[in-house]
């Protein structure tokens, strides 16, 4: 070993090239920690993953993009709780920015999986591609995976007027043009066909009394929700509210029209945001319409292409005056149960619209 002299500059010199050494040497031992630590702070990138799920090739999509799951996890951050625009029975929505900047409403569905449902799945999905009108909502894409189902449509940008047709499901674009949402889904979640699911999706105040009890949907179904509807967009008020209990109210929004039609008070059933601005004979027309889609037999509603009818004035006196013959005999049957006050019939499996005020 040759022992070294230096002097003061060079000793300098070494002592800097020492501690250079030494800091790289300490860095290096600690990158692996650094690294470690911002892998765990970091945003979680490498849940990032697309699975490719089984195609069908005789099915045609048409002018349908087939989004990947990653482009999707891109656009709405993961799926990021702050992107979220709304919740239903079907799943949740989310906003999302695509690479060439449009924004997209993106639907995940909840669902059960059930073997062979992609390809049922993608068969139901150019189904609903095939609806094209002004006033319903456009599929732009999907994606599909054997863990994920997602509808990807046009972002709306005035949000809804207020899962089954409510008011909730009406979004309005950016000129204020009322399209339906939702459109379909129905069918995308209920794979037998009995219709029968075995867990009942929908919105407290939505849901007609027969998919309630039993899980069976059908078109009559969708038309005691458009009565609903009609009645949110009546009154202004939720379809199930408990803050209505807070002055001695029904909470479910139909029997609380109905009590107010029995004690003839109309006036107080319009949305006091209208400021009396309304024609008092079309509103009225509207809470009949609405009352006979609501019936609690779904054979007694009314069909939607008989509903459109009545809207343009065919044939709703008609129904009507029938229909208030019918109540009356109803009424006369359930009199002798009437044996004191305490005996009170107000359920929402028995639902029946009221006698509208006076001969008009």
């Amino acid at each position: 070993v040759v022992k070294c002299h230096f002097t003061g500059s060079s000793a300098s010199s070494t002592g800097a090239i020492a501690g250079g050494v030494a800091a790289g040497a300490a860095l290096l031992f600690a990158a692996p920690a650094i690294m470690f630590a911002w892998w765990r702070r970091r945003k979680p990138q490498e849940h990032f993953f697309d699975v490719p799920a089984e195609e069908d090739p005789e099915v045609h999509l048409g002018q349908l993009k087939r989004f990947s799951l990653r482009e999707l996890q891109v656009a709405t951050d993961n799926f990021s709780n702050k992107n979220i625009l709304g919740r239903g029975g079907f799943g949740k929505v989310y906003k999302g920015r695509l690479a060439d900047g449009s924004l997209v409403a993106v639907k995940r569905l909840k669902e059960e999986r059930t073997p062979g449902g992609e390809l049922q799945f993608q068969t139901e999905v150019e189904m609903i591609s095939m609806a094209v009108h002004r006033n319903l909502l456009r599929l732009r894409g999907f994606c599909m995976t054997p863990t994920e189902r997602l509808l990807v449509y046009p972002y709306m940008a005035n949000g809804s007027v207020a899962s089954r047709l409510r008011a909730a499901n009406i979004l309005l674009d950016e000129d204020f043009e009322a399209v339906v949402g939702d459109f379909g889904l129905a069918k995308l979640m209920d794979y037998k066909d009995t219709h029968v699911t075995t867990a009942v999706r929908g919105t407290i105040g939505h849901i007609a009394p027969e998919y309630l009890s039993t899980g069976k949907s059908s078109e009559k179904t969708d038309v005691f929700g458009y009565g609903i509807m009609l009645l949110e967009l009546i009154t202004g008020q939720r379809a199930f509210d408990l803050a209505r209990l807070a002055n001695d109210d029904d909470v479910m929004l139909l029997d609380w029209v109905k009590g107010l039609l029995k004690e003839k008070k109309l006036e107080m059933l319009v949305d006091p945001d209208l400021q009396n601005d309304y024609v008092e004979v079309e509103v009225e027309s509207l809470i009949q319409v609405a009352l006979l889609c609501t019936q609690g037999s779904p054979m007694e509603r009314p069909k939607m292409s008989e509903v459109v009818r009545m809207l343009e004035g065919d044939g709703l006196a008609e129904k009507w005056e029938e229909w208030q013959k019918v109540d009356v005999v109803r009424q006369d049957e359930l009199a002798p149960r009437h044996l004191n006050n305490d005996w009170i019939l107000d359920s929402t499996d028995n639902l029946r619209p009221e006698v509208l005020s006076g001969p008009r």
